[in-house]
């Protein structure tokens, strides 16, 4: 693989973009909460968690890893559709 495709690809990787303490989604719920967002250029996945900052950081960082892993493999997690 030439030295400026894996320099694409690794500049076209998923990563944690932020991660911030938001209000929870049920105002009964006591928990913490914080939404992250994970991002690919202009592809935004945003989630909201609840936990302690460094737990959903981790939550995230693990997210995106899997994105990644799934565009090295080229697998795609769902079959061609057939037309009748």
């Amino acid at each position: 693989m030439s030295s400026q495709v894996q320099q694409l690809i690794r500049g076209n990787r998923y990563s944690v973009e932020s991660v911030e303490k938001t209000d929870p989604p049920d105002e009964s719920c006591n928990d913490d909460w914080y939404r992250y967002v994970i991002g690919r250029g202009k592809s935004k996945i945003e989630g909201l968690k609840p936990g302690t900052l460094h737990a959903v950081t981790q939550h995230a960082e693990a997210v995106a890893e899997d994105l990644n892993s799934r565009i090295s493999t080229n697998s795609a997690s769902y079959g061609t559709r057939r037309t009748k």
